[in-house]
C-alpha cells in the first residue's frame, strides 16, 4: 500500500464520510416516521441493506491470502453491533433494539471519529468499514427516533451484561490467539479516545464506568416520557 493509498485521519475522505453520516441522521428519523404504517417492510429492507454492506468484506477477509488472525475474525464490538442491528431491524426484538440503540449511539461513533483503518477510498475495506459503522448508527436512530421503539431499564441491564460478557470472553481469547480484538488487551496503535483514559488496565475500568453512566443517561429520558 503506497502513501497515497493510506487513510488519513481528518483527511478529505474521512470528512466526506462524516458529512454523509451527519446528513443521514435526520433522514433516518423521517424514514422511520413515514414507515410506521408499514414498519416490517421498511425495517427488513434496511436489514438486507446492512447485510449486503457487511457480508462481502467477511467473505473477502476469509479468502486464502487475505485472512489475518488479528483483524479478520468478526469479534470487534462493531462487528457484533452490525449483527445485532440486523436482528433488531428484521425482528424488532426489544432487547436487540435496546442494544443497537446503546451500542450504536455511543460506542460505534468512536470508530467514526478515530477509525482504526489503514486503507483509503476506493479500497473495498474502506467502503465496507464506513458502510457498516454508519448504517449501525442510522439503524439505531431509525428504530428509536423514527419508528418510535422505546429503550427501557431492562434493555439497559441486558446491554451492560452482554457487553461485560463480551469483554470477559475476549480477554482470554486474545491471550490465546495473540490478538487484541475489542482493544481489551491493549489500546489501538493508531490512537483513539482510549488514550485519554489512562494506561491498561485502568482505561478498561474507567471506560466501563463512563459507558454505564452515559447509557443510563441515554435510557432515562425514554422511561420518564413513558410515565
Amino acid at each position: 500500500m503506497t502513501g497515497a493509498d493510506r487513510f488519513e485521519a481528518m483527511g478529505t475522505s474521512h470528512l466526506a464520510m462524516i458529512g454523509i453520516f451527519l446528513v443521514g441522521l435526520p433522514l433516518m428519523v423521517l424514514l422511520g416516521r413515514h414507515a410506521r404504517a408499514r414498519p416490517q417492510l421498511v425495517a427488513r429492507g434496511f436489514a438486507l441493506v446492512l447485510v449486503a454492506a457487511v457480508l462481502p468484506l467477511q467473505v473477502l477477509d476469509h479468502l486464502p491470502g487475505n485472512f489475518q488472525l488479528g483483524v479478520s475474525l468478526p469479534l470487534q464490538l462493531c462487528d457484533l453491533a452490525a449483527l445485532v442491528a440486523v436482528i433488531a431491524l428484521w425482528t424488532r426484538n426489544h432487547t436487540a433494539i435496546c442494544v443497537t440503540y446503546l451500542w450504536g449511539l455511543l460506542l460505534t461513533p468512536q470508530a467514526l471519529v478515530t477509525p482504526a483503518l489503514a486503507a483509503d477510498f476506493p479500497d473495498p475495506r474502506f467502503v465496507v468499514f464506513w458502510a457498516m459503522h454508519i448504517l449501525v448508527v442510522w439503524a439505531a436512530v431509525f428504530l428509536t427516533f423514527g419508528l418510535g421503539h422505546r429503550p427501557d431499564w431492562s434493555g439497559y441491564r441486558r446491554t451492560v451484561a452482554l457487553t461485560a460478557t463480551w469483554m470477559l470472553v475476549l480477554y482470554p481469547l486474545n491471550l490465546l490467539l495473540g490478538t487484541n480484538y475489542g482493544f481489551v488487551n491493549g489500546k489501538p496503535g493508531t490512537g483513539s479516545l482510549l488514550d485519554l483514559l489512562g494506561p491498561w488496565p485502568v482505561y478498561l475500568a474507567v471506560e466501563v464506568v463512563i459507558v454505564a453512566l452515559v447509557w443510563a443517561l441515554m435510557t432515562w429520558p425514554w422511561t420518564r416520557q413513558h410515565r
